[in-house]
């Protein structure tokens, strides 16, 4: 697949017949929707495109996901749910015997993938458990954090549910299960494995779940959402709604690029235009332009006050920067503005 930003000249949910969509900073922030997140999933679902909603988030059951978000105008069913405690569990499998014991640090969502995977839940490191599962939950403390430094000490394998250092909530960031993992990793000096993304292999159940044709993942991190789209081959939409934002479009390092770039989800249901190379460096889409000089980003000039012409000069500059980058050069991040930043609310 491409490296650089694709054109869809259709709807890109006419183009895919699936969309693998994140849930925290696409669909809602917290316990808040985001604004034509239902808009544009009802109009993607009308227009033939089934969705999968594939989250990092492990607190959870697939239930009470499909729950909150039916509550909040996108009507959605547990199956049509992927978690990373459901990821973790496969982990787990791939490779420890059903029946062994797992200290599970973390919330119902990975407490059930764990026992429904065959194993024996435990508390306690002095329970003897041959692995640790870790996710995210509200309630994880030190006392539960301690416990899993113990088991892995004493050789226990870690297997984490995800390695997100944040997680937006309505209030802002606030520290993720990375952050946590990290403290255990800190204690133990051991790294552990991971089945979340930017491992692609949700994403890969979803599919084989799904019997899709071809899928599109939908996020708004670019180490996770769309690195997970690059590693595992998928095309990727970056929405400007969460926690990586146009700027960082720009600066992407090659694996983590998106190929396509929309304000909201309502980029499903428009065509994308891709940036074509107009001469002298300069990179063109729609009345936008770009190109870097000397190492530092230059904006062509023109009015770009409208949501698609920011959007254009978005791609544009990630186009020139891209290409500079590519073919040897060093971009000063000094020269690269915020861009679009009233599209997603900055």
């Amino acid at each position: 697949m491409s490296g650089g930003l694709l054109a869809s000249a259709t709807p890109l949910a006419e183009r895919y017949d699936l969309a693998l969509v994140d849930l925290d900073g696409v669909a809602y922030r917290g316990h808040e929707p985001i604004p034509f997140a239902s808009h544009g999933l009802a109009g993607a679902r009308e227009r033939g495109m089934r969705l999968v909603f594939v989250t990092n988030n492990a607190s959870r059951e697939p239930g009470s996901v499909a729950a909150q978000l039916t509550e909040l105008d996108i009507p959605t069913s547990p199956e049509e749910v992927m978690t990373a405690a459901q990821a973790a569990a496969a982990l787990l499998r791939s490779r420890l015997p059903e029946g062994e014991r797992v200290l599970v640090v973390g919330g119902a969502g990975l407490r059930t993938a764990v026992r429904e995977a065959g194993y024996v839940i435990v508390e306690s490191a002095d329970d003897a458990p041959a692995a640790v599962a870790q996710g995210f939950a509200p309630e994880v403390g030190w006392a539960q954090l301690a416990e899993a430094a113990y088991a892995v000490e004493r050789g226990a394998w870690h297997v984490a549910s995800n390695l997100d250092l944040s997680l937006p909530t309505a209030r802002g960031f606030a520290p993720g299960n990375g952050s946590l993992v990290g403290a255990v990793r800190a204690a133990t000096g051991v790294a552990p494995d991971s089945a979340g993304k930017p491992s692609p292999t949700m994403y890969r159940m979803a599919v084989e779940r799904a019997g899709a044709r071809e899928a599109l993942v939908v996020g708004d991190r670019l180490d996770t959402d769309l690195a997970g789209a690059r590693s595992g081959d998928f095309a990727g939409l970056h929405v400007l709604t969460g926690v990586s934002s146009a700027r960082d479009d720009v600066l992407a390092v090659p694996g983590e690029r998106p190929h396509y770039i929309g304000a909201d989800l309502r980029a499903l249901l428009v065509a994308h235009e891709a940036p074509a190379r107009a001469g002298d460096g300069w990179w063109t889409c729609g009345a936008a332009s770009a190109c870097v000089v000397d190492g530092a980003l230059e904006l062509g000039r023109g009015r770009h006050t409208s949501d698609d012409a920011q959007l254009d000069l978005v791609r544009a500059a990630c186009a020139a920067a891209w290409a500079w980058v590519d073919e040897g050069g060093a971009l000063e991040p000094s020269s690269v503005p915020e861009l679009a930043a009233e599209l997603s609310g900055r």
